[in-house]
């Protein structure tokens, strides 16, 4: 075959091919929007069971939560640096917050190995932040604080 003997344009072919890549195309666009903005949920999940479990006064949980071990209780000596009777302090009647009543996640970052999670407690404007380890889902007191800039973050 040669170059003058080559088959006619089909405008519908052409058309077909064209709207085919369009659309793979903005299907891609937006996959990627969707994993953008929800690559922290899972994160973002677990902290919400955390509160809901302190502001249903299941402390018990709240703590298998924190520790990732919904079993903690058959095996406390595994928690001696961060006991049940210190998380009481931190989160119960006791705490800086008083009863927990409400919850509010205000901003979520990946920094590292893990994900920030800012959290307004009972109402109030600045919020807690709390760390996630992404490998075993642990939660523990952030290291790093964020700020309400696009990219703000920094150290305590």
């Amino acid at each position: 075959m040669t170059l003058l003997d080559a088959p006619k344009y089909d405008p519908a072919k052409g058309r077909r091919r064209r709207n085919i890549i369009l659309i793979v195309v903005a299907a891609c666009i937006i996959i990627a929007g969707f994993l953008w903005y929800f690559w922290d949920w899972p994160e973002q999940h677990l902290v919400n069971q955390f509160f809901t479990a302190i502001e249903a006064g299941d402390m018990p949980k709240a703590f298998g939560i924190w520790n990732h071990d919904p079993n903690w209780q058959q095996h406390p000596q595994e928690y001696k640096a961060y006991n049940y009777g210190h998380f009481l302090n931190d989160w119960g009647h006791s705490s800086d917050w008083g009863d927990i009543k409400t919850h509010n996640i205000v901003m979520t970052r990946t920094v590292g190995s893990g994900v920030v999670v800012g959290v307004d407690i009972n109402g109030q404007k600045t919020p807690i932040f709390l760390w996630v380890q992404r490998s075993n889902k642990t939660l523990g007191f952030s290291p790093v604080s964020l700020s309400n800039s696009v990219f703000g973050a920094t150290t305590n």
